[in-house]
């Protein structure tokens, strides 16, 4: 092992757009929609009050709602959250689309990238790798890995060792070390 093996690189999985929300439009059949601008509509009926999501059909452009509060008594939602809503805060129409108790099914593809440095694979192996993530992109760490390292699905799972099993979907941080070609992998 060379003195630069317990250096490790660090990686980022980022959002660069909000995903788009897999949702069946009633008009034109089409698969997907989208936030668009992110927009709320907050309705009050007495004391009683109704959140809802705005969503575009990219297809034909149709408007629809996602519930994110139903028949809620106005005292118990967070004043700087229904403030949100009121002003269409674009950092809680994040929020609530990402939050995993809304159940939305997310399409992610184009909607992520990986800050990753190149590793020095010339010298210093094996080489660690620290993988975080800003938002819960699922991806599986053998295709996350063979994009940041420009190498065949194949040769990550022949020169990985990974704390997480490679073909499962992740969304969290984890870590991995890569190497040699030419070296056998300890622990495999």
């Amino acid at each position: 092992m060379s003195a630069q093996s317990h250096i490790a690189l660090s990686w980022i999985v980022r959002r660069t757009r909000l995903p788009l929300l897999r949702r069946r439009c009633p008009d034109c059949r089409a698969e997907f929609a989208t936030t668009g601008a992110g927009r709320f509509r907050v309705n009050a009926n007495g004391k009683l009050l109704d959140v809802w999501l705005l969503v575009r059909c990219v297809g034909c452009d149709r408007t629809s709602k996602v519930t994110v509060h139903e028949r809620v008594p106005v005292r118990s939602l967070d004043p700087v959250a229904l403030d949100g809503y009121h002003a269409n805060d674009p950092a809680l129409v994040a929020a609530t689309l990402l939050d995993p108790r809304h159940r939305a099914a997310l399409d992610w593809r184009g909607a992520w990238a990986l800050d990753a440095p190149a590793p020095p694979l010339d010298e210093g192996w094996p080489v660690p790798v620290e993988v975080a993530f800003l938002d819960p992109v699922p991806v599986r760490p053998d295709r996350l890995i063979a994009r940041g390292l420009a190498l065949s699905r194949g040769d990550v799972l022949r020169r990985v060792k990974c704390d997480v099993p490679l073909r499962r979907t992740v969304g969290a941080g984890f870590r991995f070390v890569v190497f040699s070609s030419s070296a056998p992998r300890e622990g495999a």
